[in-house]
């Protein structure tokens, strides 16, 4: 079992910046490969951004230049910097692990999920 706890969300002005955190506890940490997903209402829930075990990292085109995926394997923690944020970024955020993920972006990959952080972009 692996449990995540996101953080870092809320409001924030168009083109502004947030930083969200995803911590994972009760494995090792550094095995999983990581996704993030968001999910706005009344919409599926859709990938944005993966980082594997080794390093790799990969990002939907909707957020490419604009958000960056980090490890920190010795605080167990997954980050997403997000810059140049716009209103359509507004989601609930969700971190995602899995030791092993065919298809990276889907969210059927993943095993375990973290609660979610709110973001909300004002224009």
């Amino acid at each position: 079992q692996v449990q995540l706890v996101e953080s870092g969300g809320g409001l924030v002005q168009a083109g502004g910046s947030l930083r969200l955190s995803c911590a994972a506890s009760g494995r090792t940490f550094s095995n999983y490969n990581m996704g993030w997903f968001r999910q706005a209402p009344g919409k599926e829930r859709v990938f944005v951004a993966g980082m594997r075990s080794g390093g790799i990292t990969f990002q939907s085109d909707s957020v490419k230049g604009r958000f960056t995926i980090s490890r920190d394997n010795a605080r167990n923690t997954l980050y997403l910097q997000m810059n140049s944020l716009k209103p359509e970024d507004t989601a609930v955020y969700y971190c995602a692990a899995a030791c092993f993920t065919p298809h990276e972006t889907l969210p059927s990959s993943y095993d375990y999920w973290g609660q979610g952080t709110q973001v909300t972009v004002s224009s």
